[in-house]
């Protein structure tokens, strides 16, 4: 019997680094349990009335936030705060498969194009890795806003 799994990421700020994955993946915010959305609204202002509600003081509201796949497919994504910074390398970092089934230059051309949109939304372009068949079709590693690493793949 296979299992679901949640990635967990520790973050100094929950809300805007689940912001960067939401914009990175197409991934959403749920809506705060209980509470109906309409179309259009902001899930995180719910979840802000939501805590607002159930008394807990504005200085703990941003002290978790949580992202769905749409389709159902991917894993659920937590990020809970944490008060110190990151200092190490990731043991364990994502892969965003950004040009599956492409190859050679096709590939890497995907990769940029992707590694541009994300620069945008706040990541940090650290290496290109070229092609090396058989093992590598070529990646480019990045960082989230807050420093954790992850691979266009």
């Amino acid at each position: 019997m296979s299992r679901e799994i949640q990635v967990t990421f520790d973050a100094n700020d929950p809300a805007a680094l689940s912001t960067f994955w939401r914009d990175v993946l197409g991934y959403v915010h749920p809506g705060p349990p209980g509470v109906d959305l309409p179309e259009g609204a902001d899930p995180l202002a719910a979840w802000d009335e939501f805590l607002e509600r159930a008394g807990v003081p504005e200085n703990e509201r941003n002290s978790a936030s949580a992202l769905e796949d749409p389709d159902k497919r991917g894993p659920r994504l937590f990020f809970q705060q944490v008060p110190e910074d990151k200092v190490a390398k990731n043991r364990v970092h994502l892969d965003v498969r950004a040009a599956p089934g492409l190859e050679g230059d096709e590939r890497m051309a995907a990769l940029e194009a992707e590694c541009a949109r994300l620069v945008a939304l706040g990541a940090t372009r650290v290496r290109r890795s070229e092609p090396a068949p058989p093992m590598s079709l070529g990646f480019i590693v990045m960082t989230d806003p807050e420093g954790n690493e992850f691979c266009l793949d």
